[in-house]
């Protein structure tokens, strides 16, 4: 794809539910141009994957984030573990990295002791036992790929981060909320009429559902996977194990990264490491800048730094589909 359709799919990408008209403005092209462009990202798969971000907070749910060694015996066995933990109940994600560990699963359940069950049914899935490390996701903070971008009057037009996660209290949903976020979980791009049919309502209790979960921030947009090696870009996850910590330095380090328009993710974690970061660039020999840069100014309080290449994503959500299997409501 053309470095000149950057910012096409960069606006597609943060906001796949954004209507034609409106990126047409945005990017001063005409909507039969631009639904052209659209249609071919989608096509050859640049974007894909199609996710709404859910606070999975709100719900009393936990994030482990399970980083597997060896899980492969052959392309067959892959191909088939890989459906199966896609179509897995609490599984959320699923994606690969190249380096210390080839699979990660992102998981949600209401306790760990829910987790637990559930990673030992996965451990059957597997032909063998592989290495495997377990991290809690505490909170998860999402930036735009602003290096992306040639026109910078874009930014504007995203938020500069989304965080999800954290300290919450669990939210009351109504029946009617319930059947509006089944529908997105699994149709993330459906418009309002697809809303509206699917969960048994009318239009305007859709809108009402969808307007009211959108200003409590249970949804926080409707975002594309953008496939990095098919546009040639470098993508790595970096892994912080960091001591000394204070509030101020903490601070420090998290405008650090928001200011970073090549960090496009960060988490909070509890286990092996206390952070990582997913960093993107056209040039390898940014990363390795901006991860020496990272090293350097806040050396005090990051003991190690270890770094992965992140390979592709094949199953991307924030809810787990056992959430939703009462039926929705009729009226």
């Amino acid at each position: 794809m053309k470095r000149s359709q950057d910012d096409v799919a960069f606006l597609y990408s943060e906001n796949a539910a954004a209507r034609i008209i409106t990126l047409s403005k945005l990017l001063k092209k005409s909507p039969q141009r631009l639904k052209y462009t659209l249609a071919v990202l989608e096509k050859q798969a640049i974007v894909h994957l199609p996710f709404c971000v859910f606070d999975y907070s709100y719900f009393g749910l936990l994030l482990f984030r399970v980083y597997f060694k060896g899980a492969y015996i052959s392309e067959q066995d892959k191909k088939v573990l890989l459906e199966t933990l896609a179509n897995h109940d609490y599984v959320v994600s699923l994606y690969e990295l190249h380096g210390e560990f080839d699979l990660v699963l992102e998981i949600e359940t209401p306790n760990p002791s829910r987790f637990n069950k559930e990673l030992r049914n996965i451990f059957v899935l597997l032909k063998t036992l592989p290495h495997y490390k377990v991290i809690l996701n505490l909170v998860t903070y999402m930036y735009p790929r602003l290096y992306l971008i040639s026109n910078k009057n874009l930014e504007s037009w995203v938020p500069s981060y989304i965080i999800i996660g954290g300290d919450r209290g669990v939210a009351e949903f109504s029946d009617y909320d319930k059947a509006v976020m089944k529908i997105l979980l699994a149709k993330p791009k459906a418009r309002m009429t697809t809303l509206a049919r699917e969960s048994h309502v009318n239009i305007k209790t859709a809108r009402s559902a969808f307007q009211r979960l959108s200003q409590k921030g249970v949804i926080k947009g409707i975002k594309y996977v953008l496939d990095s090696n098919k546009l040639g870009i470098n993508k790595f996850r970096i892994f912080l194990k960091l001591h000394n910590m204070s509030k101020e330095r903490e601070h420090e380090l998290m405008e650090h990264l928001r200011k970073t328009p090549e960090i496009v993710q960060a988490h909070k974690t509890v286990g092996d490491w206390d952070m990582e970061m997913d960093m993107e660039s056209y040039d390898k020999a940014v990363i390795r800048r901006l991860t020496i840069e990272l090293r350097e100014r806040f050396k005090d309080i990051i003991e190690t730094l270890n770094i992965m290449e992140f390979y592709h994503y094949y199953k991307r959500s924030y809810l787990p589909q056992y959430l939703f299997r009462e039926e929705a409501p009729k009226i």
